[in-house]
């Protein structure tokens, strides 16, 4: 998530403005022309991608306008050639003529399909180029990585976001936190991703909160109110210490081994949050200390009428340590008779990665929660989706780039995206066809040119079929209403789910198809041919 203040025309690279100008000198800055903005290949050794960061595009072209300030900087930066006519070309330019057609966000997308197709005056549409890229590139592959996690996770586990401190730039971190949430996660302990998409947030305490703490006596506060009206106030600190001595009996732990800093950071933190506590309980040994004074304090807690939400832990073995632990939750509840004890939710962090989760879900574990950074919001395995934003039109007439690397040739013209279903509701093929003809139809035959780099025909039947792309910002305004994360969310992970598995595999998934039908195969082999050197004859 970019914030207004950086989401401006000038977020763009110095080349865009120099061709502007060529357009402008040569007469040919309204030019109608037609760009797309597309994916080469799947992110993350996956077969799909989540596709975001749409929300923002609207934004930004709702707001595009070049400033006078903006134009004085061109000014003191652009050849001073440069023709004073141009400038105030761009004193008048906005998108009030262009026309963004998109896949809706949070769809499940595919290579070579355009995510977002530009159409408007040839300048104004160059000048777009570059902010696009940047608010779809990021997002995009943040929330692919995120969904992954959760395949990787299961269902049941809940994922937290606590990426921000890891992040790339203050930007990078909120636009984390967003995406995460729209590819899976449940919660994030950003507060301003919080406040500006409502996303849950989440929060518990750092090991320095708890190495802050010396003895018992730093608890200045004694007293904690229960939690039903008209009960008695009592010392609340008396009662975590009482409770401590019947845990340590129980576990059969020392009262020699227990950390009293510990545990009076964790008698604090409670009578702070009586209703929410959360502790930490790495900081010291997590079995001799960090658990027995966990209890002890949430034993205390249940006495006023709490129940306590979770324990955290952040290093060694945490599969090992959560086996470990909920037997002694479960001890403590069969011994105290307080039946939900057995279940208080274990939470682990600590590097945690897409193979530690897939490693997790192959084991017994007694794991609640997850926190995911580093390995979430930097997606140190892929550092980029590679997104291109590639000219396929001007005046009405298809443009291609032929080049000798095959994999980066585009598709030429102006084109609708199908989504072809099968009889058990899941997409098998998007069709990529020319604008203007005629749509396939379900229960008809289908014949196309799969894109797979060999000259494979193919003909098939769907039992449904969806145009993809709808028209999100036409004449100045948004044609389609703005979408909360949430329902983005939702979105995400309805189309996560009508995909099949075999292309969810995180290993070894097979590919979805994409064709192109006859008519932009012929288009293709035409144009490639009228791009090809003529042959030169020995003399």
């Amino acid at each position: 998530m970019l914030r207004d203040s950086a989401v401006q025309p000038l977020l763009t690279d110095f080349y865009q403005f120099t061709m502007a100008y060529g357009y402008w000198k040569c007469g040919r800055e309204d030019t109608v022309a037609v760009f797309e903005l597309y994916f080469r290949e799947n992110p993350l050794g996956g077969q799909f991608t989540i596709f975001a960061g749409l929300q923002e595009c609207l934004r930004f072209l709702s707001k595009f306008q070049l400033t006078e300030e903006d134009v004085q900087f061109l000014q003191s930066v652009l050849p001073p050639t440069t023709e004073e006519g141009f400038y105030n070309y761009l004193r008048s330019i906005d998108t009030s003529t262009v026309t963004l057609r998109a896949v809706p966000e949070g769809s499940v997308v595919f290579p070579k399909v355009a995510l977002l197709e530009v159409e408007g005056p040839l300048a104004i549409v160059q000048l777009l180029e570059t902010p696009l890229l940047t608010l779809v590139n990021y997002a995009s592959l943040v929330a692919t990585n995120a969904a992954r996690f959760r395949l990787a996770a299961g269902p049941e586990k809940r994922l937290l976001e606590f990426g921000l401190r890891r992040a790339q730039g203050p930007d990078g971190g909120v636009s984390a936190s967003k995406y995460s949430y729209i590819g899976g996660f449940d919660g994030t302990s950003n507060v301003l991703a919080g406040k500006l998409y409502g996303i849950p947030l989440f929060g518990s305490m750092a090991h320095s909160y708890i190495t802050s703490f010396t003895s018992m006596s730093e608890v200045k506060v004694q007293t904690l109110k229960a939690a039903s009206e008209g009960q008695a106030t009592v010392d609340f600190v008396s009662l975590c210490e009482t409770w401590l001595g019947r845990v340590c009996h129980l576990l059969q732990v020392s009262r020699d081994q227990i950390n009293s800093s510990e545990l009076a950071a964790f008698t604090s933190y409670a009578m702070t949050y009586p209703a929410n506590f959360i502790a930490l309980v790495d900081t010291y040994s997590v079995m001799r200390s960090g658990v027995p004074n966990f209890c002890a304090v949430s034993l205390a807690l249940n006495d006023m009428g709490y129940r306590t939400h979770g324990l955290r832990l952040d290093s060694g073995d945490l599969v090992k340590q959560s086996l470990k632990i909920r037997s002694m939750f479960q001890a403590c509840a069969k011994e105290f008779g307080v039946s939900w004890f057995s279940d208080v939710p274990i939470i682990i962090s600590n590097g945690i990665s897409e193979k530690d989760l897939i490693n997790l879900q192959n084991q017994r574990n007694e794991v609640d929660s997850i926190g995911v950074g580093t390995n979430l919001v930097t997606c140190p395995l892929q550092p980029s989706l590679g997104c291109v934003y590639k000219l396929t039109q001007v005046c009405g007439k298809a443009r291609i780039k032929v080049t000798e690397d095959k994999g980066k040739m585009t598709l030429p013209g102006k084109k609708t995206v199908y989504r072809l279903y099968d009889l058990d509701g899941s997409p098998f093929l998007d069709l990529l066809t020319l604008h203007g003809e005629s749509a396939p139809k379900a229960g008809e035959e289908i014949h196309c040119h799969v894109l797979n780099g060999r000259d494979d025909g193919l003909q098939v039947i769907a039992a449904r079929v969806e145009a993809l792309q709808l028209v999100y910002y036409q004449h100045g305004r948004l044609s389609e209403g703005p979408c909360t994360t949430s329902e983005i969310r939702s979105y995400a992970q309805n189309s996560l789910n009508n995909l099949h598995p075999k292309h969810k595999h995180l290993q070894d998934a097979v590919p979805y198809q994409v064709a192109i039908s006859l008519k932009l195969r012929d288009l293709l082999n035409d144009l490639t041919k009228e791009s090809e050197p003529i042959a030169r004859h020995p003399e």
